[in-house]
């Protein structure tokens, strides 16, 4: 029995379609099935949330195989970023112990640590920790972006560039990112699940082949759309600070937050490349192709 959390968000959706054709069952620790759509009727529910530590002993009954996708990248009404991506996991990993779970899988991310400027990727880093001490068996995943046609990001990205003329980009632009798609992706957390697993934990670091900074991708996108904009530069504090007053009025509804929008000031890069991503078999797509742009 495999259980996956995360399954309704971008990496999870496409992880559970290929889990889905595999003969192990599937379980998915969702707080809204109905966010699975059609795929809810071909798994095990069990229904709880990061949030809800008792949730997830009873998610682990049975289960040899965790898949932990899901955190948060700002904060909910039921916990805080640090709550949700660093508490939960450490929480995660104790029952996944205490149910004789025999591996572990967990999403990090390229950039996680205690030092980075940003909640979320200090949040990563101590999950991940939590995991490489774990007592069974861990495999980490730490990508560069994750991305897919029409996914939150890009289409927050569309929406910018809905102006005529101009298309506003927060701060310099020149954090530099790798970026994978998601499909990518997935195939590779496959292609873990066939790796025979003594002890210990294995670190793979998923990056694309090309090297983009955000401006870069901006323009990607907008020549995926067929649209010419001038990129207008807006300082990072400005946006900061509104987004902050977004955020304050808008709440949950807000488009995007302080927190979000420092994940894109930070440089998520690989040493290594395309070369973990192929160790398992896969070879990451250029961006470019994804999106049919020119490269």
């Amino acid at each position: 029995m495999i259980l996956l959390t995360g399954a309704s968000g971008l990496v999870g959706q496409a992880v559970l379609r290929r889990l889905l054709v595999e003969p192990t069952p599937v379980r998915c620790l969702v707080r809204e099935p109905r966010r699975l759509g059609a795929l809810r009727v071909e798994v095990q529910i069990a229904l709880g949330d990061l949030a809800d530590p008792p949730s997830f002993r009873n998610a682990m009954r049975g289960v040899d195989t965790v898949i932990h996708l899901a955190a948060a990248i700002r904060d909910q009404p039921q916990g805080s970023i640090e709550e949700l991506a660093a508490i939960a996991t450490w929480r995660m990993v104790d029952a996944a112990r205490r149910a004789g779970v025999e591996r572990f899988i967990f999403f990090s991310a390229l950039g996680a640590s205690t030092q980075s400027r940003a909640r979320f990727l200090r949040a990563k880093a101590l999950a991940e920790q939590a995991v490489a001490d774990a007592p069974m068996p861990s495999i980490v995943f730490a990508p560069s972006i994750i991305y897919a046609p029409g996914d939150p990001f890009l289409s927050l990205l569309t929406r910018l560039s809905a102006l005529p003329g101009v298309t506003a980009i927060m701060g310099s632009g020149r954090a530099q990112f790798q970026p994978i798609y998601v499909e990518d992706v997935a195939d590779c957390v496959l292609a873990a699940l066939a790796l025979e697993l003594s002890s210990g934990s294995t670190r793979y670091e998923l990056a694309g082949p090309q090297t983009l900074d955000y401006a870069q991708i901006v323009e990607l996108l907008l020549a995926s759309l067929g649209r010419r904009r001038a990129l207008v530069h807006v300082p990072t504090p400005v946006v900061l600070r509104s987004l902050a007053l977004l955020e304050r009025f808008a709440g949950a509804r807000a488009f995007a937050t302080p927190d979000e929008a420092e994940l894109m000031e930070v440089s998520a890069l690989s040493a290594r490349g395309t070369r973990d991503a192929e160790s398992l078999g896969v070879r990451p797509r250029a961006m470019a192709q994804v999106l049919g742009a020119a490269s």
